[in-house]
């Protein structure tokens, strides 16, 4: 018992002593009420007992989660030895058919059935790696964005395009999947571009861009870009720039576009870590 002299009523305070929270409240003037709140052991194992039920809770579900993860993997593993396996092969067939005839023959629908056969072929490129990498990275090493993207470019483009590449620094990447990024940018300025245009890569601050000087993408559409099936023209596929994105995913960095100076897309890469 405590005595307190001239302390209005009411007045209450409070401290902790061990693991007792004490309550004082003021009866009268000069009088001192002590009121003890229990904070005991007893209310420390009900909490406890609540937390860990909802940690196993938690748990239970993660690995119920993590379960689901590797089934669809397998399922996309499946998937992907089949689009491999079992495409491929009439899909060789017929390209080869096709070289047959176009020394035989000179005909205006040779010309359209090796774009479509060229098509068939990205397509089944752009679906193995979607289902095999998804959003994984697998190897983090210092990458050269301007060898890179020049090997990029002598795969996808076309001779009447030209590529400006004036990045001038080494990333922390994955190179496999950076060149997927870079050869499907590289390839959707070109399918909505056209064939005569320039595309630039250069350095930001915190990352780089890929900028081409065609029509650009109308803002409306900017939202809806990275979304698998999305295509703007019926050339595309509507899967590269959805890869493009996991890619960006992958090594956590973040994606945007906007016009570039010529008015043309202008794709920003940023929060990426730089090795010099």
């Amino acid at each position: 018992f405590i005595l307190l002299r001239d302390i209005h009523p009411g007045v209450t305070v409070e401290w902790t002593i061990g693991t007792q929270a004490l309550a004082l409240t003021i009866g009268s003037i000069g009088g001192l009420f002590i009121g003890i709140q229990e904070t005991n052991a007893t209310m420390q194992r009900e909490q406890l007992a609540q937390q860990t039920a909802t940690l196993e809770d938690y748990t239970d579900k993660l690995e119920e989660r993590e379960q689901q993860l590797e089934e669809q993997n397998e399922q996309l593993e499946q998937f992907a030895s089949v689009v491999s396996h079992d495409l491929r092969n009439p899909l060789n067939v017929a390209q080869g058919r096709l070289d047959i005839l176009t020394e035989e023959h000179d005909s205006e629908h040779i010309a359209p059935i090796n774009r479509s056969l060229t098509r068939m072929e990205e397509l089944i490129e752009d679906l193995l790696t979607l289902a095999r990498k998804g959003d994984r990275v697998d190897d983090f090493a210092a990458t050269d964005l301007t060898n890179l993207s020049n090997s990029c470019w002598a795969n996808v483009a076309t001779p009447n395009a030209m590529v400006q590449v004036t990045a001038s620094r080494s990333i922390r990447a994955d190179p496999t999947r950076v060149q997927q990024l870079l050869e499907n940018l590289f390839r959707n300025a070109i399918e909505h571009g056209g064939e005569e245009m320039t595309v630039t890569v250069g350095d930001l601050s915190d990352g780089f861009y890929i900028e081409d000087d065609g029509p650009g993408i109308p803002e409306q559409d900017r939202d809806e870009i990275f979304t698998m099936g999305h295509s703007t023209t019926a050339k595309g596929t509507g899967v590269g720039l959805n890869i493009v994105k996991q890619v960006v995913d992958a090594h956590g960095w973040s994606i945007s576009v906007t016009t570039g100076a010529s008015g043309g897309a202008r794709f920003e890469i940023r929060d990426v870590e730089f090795t010099e």
